[in-house]
């Protein structure tokens, strides 16, 4: 053989050997792969469990994109509204019933393209600065003016407003002495105040030094007022606080700080129990639950809290209460024991148990559903929008009672005539979809929740006072929301205990239009006066029976 015949038959069996060591690699590989259908089975099963993810994934991306960029409104408006319809395709539903709903619908719609009276826009005008502000002049003359040889017209003023920084002051307390040098018959000592008596029967009289709100602290009411205000309404963490007292000349340690909170905690803390009291002597309440991040030394990180929301509806009061973070039902069981009227909530299953206690009216929240249904806008358009039009249906007709004015009878009866038979064709619209849905998607999910609750959900019809949803009680949850961006977490469980305190005091006087800190003020000017007189009700004290100096002022004239 020639040079070059070696050269490629060498070629050949070095790519021979290459080809022999690779497949006895692949060989060796699936040596363990017996049974290659199992394999396959169990692979396309790992496909779609991973598909399956991503898909959830999606869904919550999707949902998250809509919360953040998307409307902040949660009224579904279709695109045209005259598209609404009742779909009684399938149903069983009586003549009576079938006419009662579309009568229902037809009024609702006809009453909704009523021309409104169109009020007389007004002219754009800027508010006047408030008059209560002081004033300080500033007097510009016009350059190169004879005063002499000039007579001056009427001037022009124009305001700014301006404003100095937070102002600190001392205030010093000097207690005068006095001796009384007069004695009776007897040789007793006369006087009302008797603090030293003296050898020569003397007596040395002191003014009583006023009660502060910590005793044997240099905190005033006013500096703990702005401080917890700050805080719990500002959402101004304490640390912050701490610093721009430092830039104002004013050092206070951190720890000086955390102890007046927890003191002024504990002067609320009667009140608060006053305030639970009167709030579950209501007939009417909402109930709800708020997360709040809880440090736990132990495993030496965050966890989740829980603080419960009850707020009387009627008088406007609300607390918040927190048993050691949990959201379980034993607290539901410790609220409302010995409770008695409408209770209203989410769907969340502890509340389940008051369906079949005597004197509790469970009801459901509108709201809470028709967010299920929003969520599922993207699965299932159709029967997603069908919902969403059947609960705005019944929306419409809490406008038309707002817009009327109507009382709390009147109310009721408008929800008997229109209300009642839209929610009887969309129970029975539930019953006949859900079978047709998948139960763990979305859409079957909302007509599930939906369905579960519906006794609840439509109870509201019963009573004029009786709301569609809980929005109003998440309203009184957003500050906590708010200051948990802030504050980031509360150190340990009084922490928290003290802030649902604070909250619910505070909550109150947003409640009832008080000025926050006015009250606060008040009240720790005041707290002491009860300490002792237990005749005295701390009911007295609660922000709703307040009266600011300009309301008592105004109230004398």
């Amino acid at each position: 053989m020639t040079r070059e015949e070696e050269l490629f038959v060498q070629q050949l069996l070095e790519q021979r050997d290459a080809l022999y060591r690779e497949t006895s690699k692949l060989k060796s590989q699936l040596s363990g792969f017996d049974d290659f259908a199992t394999e396959r089975t169990l692979f396309e099963e790992k496909l779609q469990k991973r598909d399956q993810i991503i898909s959830q994934q999606e869904q919550r991306i999707k949902i998250l994109l809509r919360k953040i960029w998307g409307k902040s409104s949660e009224r579904y408006i279709k695109e045209d509204p005259q598209q609404r319809k009742l779909d009684f395709d399938g149903l069983e539903l009586l003549e009576e019933e079938k006419a009662l709903a579309v009568s229902a619908k037809e009024e609702i719609e006809q009453y909704k393209t009523k021309k409104p009276v169109e009020k007389p826009k007004k002219k754009a005008v800027r508010k006047p600065l408030p008059e209560s502000l002081p004033r300080e002049e500033c007097h510009i003359y016009p350059e190169d003016i004879d005063f002499e040889t000039s007579a001056e017209l009427a001037p022009e003023v124009s305001e700014v407003l301006e404003r100095d920084p937070a102002r600190w002051y001392v205030r010093r307390y000097i207690r005068h002495k006095y001796v009384v040098k007069t004695e009776d018959a007897s040789g007793d000592v006369t006087g009302e105040t008797q603090n030293e008596t003296t050898s020569q029967g003397q007596t040395v009289v002191t003014a009583p030094m006023p009660q502060l709100p910590i005793p044997k602290s240099y905190a005033g009411a006013t500096v703990l007022a702005d401080m917890i205000i700050d805080k719990y309404v500002n959402h101004l963490p304490f640390h912050r606080q701490v610093k721009m007292f430092k830039q104002q000349g004013i050092s206070l340690p951190a720890s000086t700080v955390s102890g007046w909170f927890f003191e002024v905690a504990n002067l609320m803390r009667p009140a608060w129990h006053r305030l639970i009291e009167l709030v579950l002597e209501s007939d009417y309440i909402q109930s709800d639950e708020t997360t709040i991040p809880i440090v736990n030394n132990e495993k030496h990180k965050t966890v989740k809290g829980y603080l419960w929301m009850i707020r009387a509806v009627m008088p406007g009061l609300v607390f918040f209460y927190y048993d050691q973070g949990s959201r379980a039902q034993k607290v539901t069981l410790k609220l409302f024991k010995d409770y008695q009227g409408a209770l209203q909530s989410d769907g969340y299953a502890v509340y389940d148990i008051y369906e079949n206690k005597k004197g509790v009216l469970p009801l459901g929240c509108w709201a809470h559903a028709r967010r299920k249904f929003e969520e599922a806008l993207s699965e299932d358009k159709a029967r997603a929008e069908y919902a969403l039009e059947q609960i705005a249906l019944l929306y419409d007709v809490e406008r038309q009672a707002d817009q009327e004015n109507l009382n709390y009878e009147q109310r009721a009866d408008l929800r008997a005539r229109l209300s009642y038979p839209i929610m009887v064709a969309f129970e029975k619209w539930l019953v006949k979809e859900i079978p047709m849905v998948l139960p763990k998607g979305r859409i079957g999910r909302a007509m599930r929740y939906t369905y579960k609750i519906y006794n609840k959900l439509t109870r509201y019809h019963l009573d004029g006072r009786y709301r569609m949803d809980n929005n109003l009680a998440e309203n009184e949850i957003r500050p906590i929301a708010v200051g948990r961006k802030n504050w980031l977490f509360c150190k340990n469980h009084d922490s928290a205990e003290n802030a649902a305190i604070v909250y619910s005091l505070m909550g109150c006087c947003k409640s009832a239009g008080v000025n926050f800190r006015e009250w606060l003020v008040y009240f720790l000017g005041n707290v002491h006066h009860y300490d002792n007189d237990y005749s005295k009700d701390l009911a007295e004290l609660l922000p709703h029976n307040f009266v600011s100096k300009e309301t008592e002022a105004i109230n004398e004239l």
